[in-house]
């Protein structure tokens, strides 16, 4: 039995929201396959940059649809090990930036 930390069926009713609003749904899609396609960076480090971007996010559909459209376009276990391992770093250091905030507020007297 597989199972999912999260609603594996949940990305299907995406559909409500196009319908909803088809035109604003269709411009995001547009914009997204333009954004992915091959360019400056090759399509498969743009997957691998996303993945590690759903990491930071945290979000697990991205996540999924990342990993598996890197690895179709080639991606290997180590540079998807370390895409998110830089996807760690970051967040980690996203944390030590904002110490700062709180050691400022300590070093106050109350």
């Amino acid at each position: 039995m597989t199972e999912f930390y999260y609603d594996v069926e949940g990305a299907k009713r995406m559909d409500l929201l196009k319908q909803a609003k088809p035109e604003l749904y269709q411009a995001f899609r547009d914009f997204n396959g333009k954004a992915y396609a091959e360019g400056a960076l090759p399509a498969k480090t743009k997957e691998l940059i996303a993945l590690a971007c759903a990491h930071i996010t945290q979000c697990p559909y991205c996540i999924d649809g990342h990993t598996q459209r890197a690895r179709k376009i080639g991606a290997t276990d180590e540079e998807v090990a370390e895409a998110i391992f830089v996807a760690i770093a970051i967040r980690a250091g996203g944390a030590l930036a904002h110490s700062t905030v709180a050691m400022r507020s300590a070093a106050v007297p109350h």
